[in-house]
């Protein structure tokens, strides 16, 4: 018997079947769909240089009536809700999309990784990607003027739960329609709600009917909730809270039901 096989006869090279601990088999999906996020023009587009151009150029230009105080620390939080609301809901809705088209998911349900740990997955790689908007708006809005008041754990909850709700609400989009459908669908809500969400526009502007059905919109009550925090310095705002609570229950609820797979 030679080196080798009395080596294999003793274990040393013999193969270890099974999939990898689920952990790391998250964090491997997490770091890829992070990957393909960052690399993917598009994406960085809708995610990272329309924010930070309207940033730029509302603090810069008067173009719209922000009230009193700097335009800065009026835009600087519906910017931050607005890049959320980018990638969370628009970004993830598009690709996970085309991904269902494609059979990428169909493939991906069937491997060692459980579905709900794929969402779990393509969630981290959302928070990551969230992390590097605020980082980067953050930064831009400093070097504008902006002053933030407040403390920094409700603006970590409303954008937590603001996560949580244009995440449910992207997926459901994308696992119930066609990826060219989801495409038009969610660059139109995208464009409804940067103009009628009180992103760069106050709610105030618009008529009182309207008002008292757009502050319910999920990307009102998180550019509400954060201008409220970071522009006057208040407590936790519990009703915005609620708000993104309730979206965030219904839409990861319907997309947990209704999610198509092919």
């Amino acid at each position: 018997m030679t080196t080798t096989e009395a080596g294999a006869a003793a274990g040393t090279f013999a193969p270890r079947p099974g999939a990898a601990p689920l952990p790391r088999m998250i964090r491997a999906q997490a770091a890829l769909e992070t990957r393909m996020l960052l690399r993917n023009g598009e994406q960085l587009l809708l995610t990272v240089v329309i924010p930070a151009l309207l940033l730029v150029l509302f603090s810069a230009v008067d173009i719209v009536d922000t009230g009193s105080g700097k335009p800065v620390d009026f835009l600087a939080p519906g910017v931050l809700a607005l890049a959320v609301m980018s990638t969370a809901f628009t970004g993830q809705a598009i690709a996970t999309g085309f991904e269902r088209r494609y059979g990428v998911l169909k493939r991906l349900a069937v491997s060692p990784l459980p579905r709900w740990a794929l969402m779990t997955a393509k969630t981290c790689a959302v928070l990551v990607t969230e992390v590097l908007q605020t980082v980067l708006l953050t930064a831009i809005a400093l070097a504008l003027g902006w002053s933030p008041q407040g403390g920094p754990l409700p603006v970590l909850l409303l954008l937590v739960l603001g996560t949580a709700a244009f995440s449910g609400l992207g997926l459901l989009m994308a696992g119930t329609l066609k990826a060219e459908a989801t495409l038009a669908a969610a660059n139109l809500v995208f464009l409804l709600l940067l103009v009628g969400g009180g992103v760069i526009v106050p709610l105030t502007k618009f008529p009182a009917a309207a008002q008292s059905v757009l502050q319910f919109l999920p990307v009102s009550a998180l550019s509400d909730g954060l201008r409220d925090v970071l522009q006057h310095g208040a407590g936790t705002p519990w009703a915005d809270l609620g708000i993104l609570a309730v979206w965030a229950v219904l839409g990861l609820g319907a997309a947990a039901k209704f999610f198509r797979w092919e």
